[in-house]
């Protein structure tokens, strides 16, 4: 059973700091890219952040300058260090990427989602 496990969201006043941590197990070969998108209600689902296997890292706009996308390979774990936080950076975070798993082909795989909220 492969599965990504996110952990570190919570309720933030803003202009705090939260870090999400997102850990891959299972019977894995290869990862590729791994991601943070967010949802916010009533909106749809975007990318945050992103890490390449290549280790180059990509960030939207909004987040460009506050939030840092991290990647220890030695344990198949992504982190989103989030700083400077904003009312509109509420949403629930999930964890995504594309890995090759035993017996199986290339495919996606999302995490549960974490809640961050940041109030005003």
């Amino acid at each position: 059973q492969v599965q990504l496990v996110e952990s570190g969201g919570g309720l933030v006043q803003a202009g705090g700091s939260l870090r999400l941590s997102c850990v891959a197990s299972g019977s894995i070969l290869s990862i590729n890219a791994m991601d943070w998108y967010r949802q916010a209600p009533g909106k749809q689902r975007e990318l945050v952040a992103s890490f390449t296997s290549g280790g180059i890292t990509n960030y939207a706009d909004s987040v460009k300058g506050r939030f840092t996308i991290s990647r220890d390979n030695a344990k198949n774990t992504v982190y989103l260090q989030m700083n400077s936080l904003k009312p509109e950076d509420t949403a629930v975070y999930y964890c995504h990427t594309r890995m090759l798993v035993l017996f199986k082909s290339w495919d996606d795989y999302w995490g549960q989602g974490t809640q961050v909220t940041v109030s005003s």
